[in-house]
């Protein structure tokens, strides 16, 4: 499993398991949360752990939709990516997925 921390919205490798527990416990993770609409939701957070599971640039930002009505397809869409600036680029689309689907069923 490949740790990560954020030093000045940079991830920095770590191997040392408390440096990254302690991290965790004391740091604000969100890149962004909005409230879109009533009951849907965009959050876009730093992971700290290495989602990619294998070779390339590691995935440790993730974006994701909740929507509380169980009938909406993109409740639980989720994007992963590498950089602080790729994941509010990444969270801003995702809030248009969200505005234009929206403007669809009015």
């Amino acid at each position: 499993m490949k740790m990560y921390i954020l030093v000045d919205h940079i991830p920095v490798r770590t191997n040392n398991f408390k440096e990254w527990n302690d991290y965790f416990d004391f740091t604000d993770r969100v890149v962004k949360k909005e409230k879109i609409a009533t009951g849907i939701e965009v959050s876009t957070v730093f992971l700290g752990i290495d989602h990619r599971f294998g070779k390339g640039t590691p995935l440790v930002f993730e974006t994701m939709i909740f929507s509380y009505n169980p009938k909406d397809d993109l409740d639980g869409y989720k994007t992963r990516c590498s950089t602080w600036e790729e994941a509010e680029e990444m969270h801003k689309v995702a809030c248009k997925l969200v505005t234009e689907r929206l403007k669809i069923e009015k």
